[in-house]
């Protein structure tokens, strides 16, 4: 597996190895030795959610008031999104900062985010599905939300999907009323 750090301290993307053959392939999308050993320290696993999105859905930016915080390891299992890691840590140098890494079916890469870190996906093929992984349990009350198109935060969305065509973006009403960076 290659393990890199993202650009926003907290977050690593895991690559895994391709085993394949006549049958198909198989991958060891999650491996405890191997993420203690890059990240220094074990992953809490609490909580399993699956996501499917139509093209063009954006999910997010969301994060968990830390503390408790909301650690997550996200994984493509069909389709592909770009999943977008941003800094929400008081203080942190990179604060505001934002790192994306291409999540599909085809690399089958994942990315771990730690807690005080905001997350937000967009679907660029129907019928997309995401699995996370997380080390708290969904707690209403410390969910939070940032505005995905915050000029603050200049994340730059692709605006056509894994099959060229142009992307109309959907959000959840919650989404879409999400406070700006400014405003937290």
């Amino acid at each position: 597996m290659r393990i890199r750090e993202l650009a926003v301290p907290g977050a690593w993307e895991f690559t895994p190895v391709l085993r394949g053959d006549e049958r198909g392939i198989f991958v060891e999308t999650f491996k405890a030795s191997e993420f203690e050993k890059a990240v220094g320290r074990p992953f809490d696993l609490l909580q399993v959610n699956t996501s499917t999105s139509a093209a063009g859905v954006l999910r997010g930016i969301h994060y968990t008031e830390n503390p408790p915080g909301q650690a997550k390891y996200v994984t493509c299992l069909r389709g592909a999104f770009l999943d977008v890691v941003v800094d929400l840590r008081p203080g942190s140098p990179t604060y505001g900062r934002w790192d994306g890494v291409l999540l599909d079916d085809i690399d089958r890469r994942s990315v771990f985010l730690s807690e005080g870190l905001g997350h937000a996906l967009l679907s660029l093929e129907n019928n997309s599905t995401v699995n996370y992984l997380c080390s708290l349990e969904y707690t209403p009350e410390f969910d939070r939300d940032l505005d995905a198109f915050d000029p603050d935060l200049a994340i730059e969305w692709p605006t056509v999907g894994r099959d060229g065509e142009p992307l109309t973006f959907i959000r959840s009403a919650k989404d879409a009323a999400a406070p700006r960076l400014a405003d937290l």
